[in-house]
């Protein structure tokens, strides 16, 4: 049964690349539910799985073994039209590289998934989220005419105009200044306290991290950590805490 309290559930999920001597198990019966409302930080060593995590909940990638429900959708089953309508619908982007269209201007970038989708915008929505991301003055702008912080905003605002049921973010402070990824992360997190959004961000960033009310840890496909309202100097406490475990393994 899917709670009504998730936004995105995993339960016992496995995914395997390769087969016999190149087979590797990027998850390893990863159970994890994210919760409606709140902002989810999931962090982890490179290769640790935090990316294929966010991509099976997102329903980019298929699962080997276990469950995925986005809201009280089960993934399972689902045909290539039926998960394109749901992260059309019920899911959001915003990647580190953009992922804006240079022939569009800001504003066509951020109504873009609801003209896709056929969906008139409500324009009082819309407005909010323009002058909450503070674009109003560089909506006829295209991107090369826009900064990258301001090019990430527009992404933002592209994920959440159409008010989807969560917003899974890739490293989005990745291309950006510490100055410009602060205001994104703000801009994130005032989105989960004043708009009820729920976002899930992969990051390896520990001061990106504390802008969460949860940090999940990833090591070798599997949860090993577990943060509620976080700072950013115990999140470093954690990864050094978790490094250490994984090299008095390795050297055991």
């Amino acid at each position: 049964m899917s709670s009504p309290e998730a936004a995105a559930r995993a339960v016992d999920v496995w995914k395997v690349y390769g087969s016999g001597e190149t087979e590797v198990a990027a998850l390893r019966g990863v159970t994890l539910t994210i919760e409606r409302g709140r902002f989810t930080a999931i962090m982890g060593p490179s290769g640790s799985g935090k990316s294929t995590l966010m991509h099976c909940l997102a329903g980019l990638d298929a699962i080997d073994k276990g469950e995925v429900h986005v809201g009280d959708a089960a993934l399972a089953g689902m045909s290539d039209k039926q998960l394109t309508a749901l992260r059309r619908d019920r899911v959001g982007f915003i990647f580190q590289q953009f992922n804006l269209l240079p022939t569009l201007t800001a504003e066509e970038n951020i109504l873009l998934p609801l003209n896709i989708a056929g969906r008139s915008p409500d324009r009082d929505w819309l407005d909010r989220i323009i002058d909450t991301v503070g674009l109003r003055p560089r909506l006829g702008h295209r991107p090369t005419e826009l900064s990258g912080g301001q090019q990430q905003r527009v992404a933002c605002a592209r994920a959440l105009v159409p008010r989807p049921q969560v917003i899974f973010a890739d490293e989005p402070t990745g291309n950006l200044d510490s100055q410009s990824g602060a205001g994104v992360l703000a801009l994130l997190q005032q989105s989960v306290r004043e708009f009820g959004q729920t976002i899930v961000m992969v990051t390896h960033d520990a001061r990106a991290a504390s802008y969460a009310d949860r940090v999940v840890f990833l090591a070798d496909g599997r949860i090993v950590g577990d943060l509620t309202d976080p700072d950013e100097g115990v999140v470093l406490d954690t990864i050094r805490k978790l490094d250490a475990d994984s090299a008095a393994v390795e050297a055991a």
